[in-house]
């Protein structure tokens, strides 16, 4: 065992000479005997014990002790076990996809075995050795479930399609999981989306989100009152214990205040969901991006005329407004070896290879040249006034012209000044590609943009401020990379290239970002 205190084993040899120790399972012992430490085994790792104690959760090291008692592991047969569980839309095709890659990559052989309509186990094999190396176990049924599992001590992983709520963050620290808000507690697994859909059959084609909106709360039931037929709207949406259920209230009703209809069909699955609405050509549905199937994805539209439509690119971006990240939510304690290489590979090229082959957007940044971005450039042109002139949109052009844009953009909170989670993880995605030298010898610029609510020089230099805050966090997390091998500029351009409308607070809330331009 590693260093101890002599306090803690005072303690330790007291608790234990008051007859505690007969009540627990394992007891583990220094190699020179003079120190015994008892409890109840939460966890072996193949290097480390994690026991439950009198004074608390404890992990030791397992190359300094011996361990006794009938909750010992089988050192030589030891077999990582690990429970993963949430998300019914991570579960069914990405996680398992992700796992026979990583298992392929690695010399493992897969076998799957289904418990029932919520419960299956992969088993990973040494391909050489023939020996069982790892039984991942996963519960798939919503983000709330797999939550509640983890405060319970029953997830080592949680598939989440939210982030934690405040009240899940409390529960989980006082019961010793640590801060699952910090940086290290979470990732962003994949990108998808909140996208509203109709049938085919029906000719409405586009749709405000603030319709969206009193549509869900029951305050436009026909689809006259949206352009479309005199038609009851039939409403479809996942379970309102689903991440996806919960984002649409946070993302669609909670920004103007209202709550949803009751008469709403709900949907376990978003499959169902999709088949349920492409079936009734007057039926609206809330879908994830990878769900959507044969339905028709509705353009969302601005009062200024501009649209924004759920793309990979526009999903990757974040321009398109009702993006949802997928996570993944660890406590704080170790996983075994395997679970934590496996958590790196998800990270890696080959996992986002797998995770557009599942349908869902991957993390992957591409570099978009200027001429694919005419519509944008439209909307710059279209929206130049007074403030705006001609020689703010010359001198972004000089300026964007020779450069690409990356994939990656960061956007801050609602009334924050924290970054949002999509941005959170595209700030460690940048800082690794620096310290992997992936823009050595180029430069990059870091763009501000803003909505057009106040006066334009002003929106520029809060721009501007923005750039530089989201500048300064990748140079701080790139704490390896050869910063002298690359070109980091900031430049802003405030309020010169909108691409939703300023007279709602999503419209602005698009507007307002920090892209990435690279030459």
């Amino acid at each position: 065992m590693r260093t101890i205190c002599a306090a803690l084993c005072a303690a330790l040899l007291q608790f234990l000479a008051a007859g505690f120790a007969g009540a627990q399972d394992v007891t583990l012992t220094s190699r020179d005997g003079n120190v015994e430490i008892a409890g109840t085994l939460l966890g072996y790792d193949g290097e480390f014990y994690r026991l439950e104690t009198l004074y608390g959760e404890l992990t030791i090291d397992g190359s300094g002790v011996q361990c006794a008692g009938p909750g010992c592991p089988n050192l030589e047969d030891y077999v990582a076990d690990l429970s993963i569980s949430g998300s019914a839309t991570m579960g069914a095709v990405l996680m398992p996809a992700l796992l026979e890659g990583f298992a392929q990559r690695n010399g493992y052989e897969v076998r799957r075995a289904d418990q029932d309509a919520t419960h299956f186990s992969y088993t990973l094999t040494n391909s050489q050795t023939g020996k069982e190396a790892a039984l991942f176990r996963f519960r798939v049924t919503n983000t709330n479930e797999g939550f509640a599992d983890l405060l319970a001590n029953e997830a080592d992983i949680v598939m989440a399609l939210r982030e934690i709520r405040p009240e899940e963050r409390d529960r989980a620290f006082e019961a010793g999981m640590g801060d699952m808000t910090g940086p290290n507690r979470s990732r962003v697994l994949a990108l998808d989306a909140v996208v509203p859909i109709v049938s085919p059959q029906n000719p409405v084609q586009e749709i405000s989100p603030a319709d969206l909106a009193l549509i869900y709360a029951g305050q436009i039931e026909n689809w006259s009152g949206v352009g479309g037929p005199d038609a009851p709207i039939a409403l479809h949406a996942p379970t309102a214990q689903s991440g996806l259920g919960q984002a649409t209230v946070d993302q669609i009703l909670g920004p103007v205040a209202l709550e949803m209809s009751r008469d709403v069909t709900r949907h376990a699955r978003g499959e169902a969901l999709a088949e349920a609405v492409l079936a009734d050509p007057f039926a609206l549905g809330i879908a994830s991006y990878a769900e959507v199937g044969n339905a028709q994805p509705l353009v969302l539209k601005g009062p200024c005329g501009r649209v924004l439509s759920a793309t990979r690119r526009s999903i990757k971006t974040e321009d398109y407004p009702l993006t949802a990240p997928m996570f993944l939510y660890t406590p704080a304690r170790r996983l075994p070896k395997i679970a934590r290489e496996f958590l790196a590979f998800v990270r890696g090229p080959t996992a986002q290879v797998v995770i557009r082959r599942s349908g869902f957007v991957d993390q992957a940044p591409e570099e978009v040249p200027i001429n694919q971005q005419g519509d944008r450039f439209a909307n710059a042109i279209a929206a130049a006034g007074r403030e705006t002139g001609l020689s703010e949109l010359q001198r972004m052009m000089d300026r964007l012209s020779p450069m690409k844009r990356v994939t990656m953009s960061f956007r801050f909170e609602a009334g924050e000044t924290r970054l949002d989670a999509q941005s959170r993880s595209n700030i460690v995605q940048l800082a690794r590609d620096l310290e992997q030298g992936r823009y050595d010898a180029r430069r990059l610029f870091f763009i501000g943009f803003s909505d057009g609510d106040g006066p334009a020089d002003r929106n520029r230099q809060i721009a501007l401020t923005r750039a530089k805050a989201v500048r300064d966090a990748v140079v701080q997390v790139a704490e390896t990379a050869d910063l002298d091998q690359v070109d980091l500029q900031i430049d802003a351009f405030g309020e010169a290239m909108p691409l939703a409308c300023d007279d709602s607070a999503w419209g602005r809330q698009a507007n307002r970002r920090v892209e990435i331009w690279v030459r």
